[in-house]
């Protein structure tokens, strides 16, 4: 199969031509590798997870299945597939991570560092999704730089520093492409949560649509830095498409599209469903996780280098969201 489209729609050579993605059937990966299938070609994209999940990640293209920390077969399969990226989207997610610190540390800091490893044995590129979680309490809270103190409180932040740090350290030390965004919450219509801190902002459309209200989990005046996932997709291939002479910072970059509170999300649904209320039962273990990062984020270095632009805004995805999951839903009820 050919690829359908060009990411950046100029036509032209792609730099990723043969793709292996780690944790396919994650929040990110189940929209990804799809995205990617369509671009690239069913064939050339190896979606891979630790458990068989029915659906279009395992049956739309190669699948296999991987436990990150597992080198030799990881190894193996980057051999066998000939693969020229890894997209290594593994790991357990913030709040999750927090009930279970000593797993989640070894899938997520183990199984980047094995990912690496595979990467500079094979000379493979390497993305990265870093996460706001890397920031804490003493970062800037308000426009948040590029380079700034990174002290998070979390065991899911700890490890996100350190894997920034380790692709840093493969590209300098052994020349590995790497590359990474920092990414803010993700917002979608096809991936449920997963164990996140910003997941009310995906929760809140799905009970908007079957309840009329929702129940919030964080504080009013609460921000946090957000993204619809179309957005967050097109940034993956468009990082990983870019010119490397241009890539200053390399990895980590500052993305976003847009910060609100719980009460800005509401008032956004309230435009199109004027019934829908919203209250508050503040859950103090993710209320706290959220105070530690940041209101909002600058991203001038990913605009800059690679042409980050993002296309929705807070009332553009409502809409989008809403009319996404009616259908959905017509689907399932017809």
């Amino acid at each position: 199969m050919e690829p359908l489209e060009d990411p950046h729609g100029k036509g032209g050579l792609h730099v990723m031509k043969r793709i292996i993605v780690t944790g396919a059937s994650g929040q990110i990966g189940i929209e990804l590798v799809p995205y990617l299938r369509k671009i690239y070609g069913d064939s050339n994209v190896l979606a891979t997870a630790r458990r068989h999940v029915p659906g279009p990640v395992s049956e739309g293209g190669p699948f296999e299945l991987l436990d990150v920390r597992d080198g030799k077969t990881f190894s193996k399969l980057v051999s066998s597939f000939k693969a020229d990226t890894i997209l290594h989207l593994a790991g357990i997610l913030s709040a999750k991570a927090e009930t279970m610190p000593q797993e989640s540390w070894d899938i997520n800091l183990g199984g980047t560092f094995t990912a690496l490893e595979v990467a500079r044995e094979h000379g493979a590129a390497l993305f990265f999704p870093s996460s706001i979680a890397a920031f804490g309490p003493s970062t800037p809270q308000d426009n948040t730089p590029q380079v700034t103190i990174q002290r998070p409180t979390t065991i899911y932040g700890v490890a996100k520093v350190t894997c920034e740090l380790l692709c840093d350290y493969y590209h300098k030390k052994y020349g590995v492409d790497t590359r990474g965004l920092r990414f803010p919450g993700l917002i979608s219509y096809e991936a449920l949560p997963g164990g996140g801190t910003t997941d009310y902002a995906v929760h809140i459309y799905y009970e908007a649509l079957s309840k009329g209200r929702y129940t919030c989990y964080i504080a009013p005046g609460t921000y946090m830095d957000m993204m619809y996932m179309p957005d967050a997709l097109a940034a993956v291939v468009q990082l990983m498409e870019a010119d490397p002479s241009k890539l200053v910072n390399r990895n980590a970059y500052n993305v976003s599209a847009m910060s609100f509170a719980p009460e800005d999300i509401a008032a956004s649904i309230k435009k199109f469903i004027p019934e829908f209320e919203i209250s508050y039962d503040v859950d103090p273990v993710r209320q706290a996780i959220a105070e530690s990062w940041p209101n909002s984020l600058d991203c001038t270095a990913a605009k800059e280098e690679w042409g980050f632009d993002p296309e929705y805004d807070l009332d553009r995805m409502t809409q989008d969201m809403l009319e996404r999951l009616k259908q959905k839903r017509q689907a399932t009820e017809g």
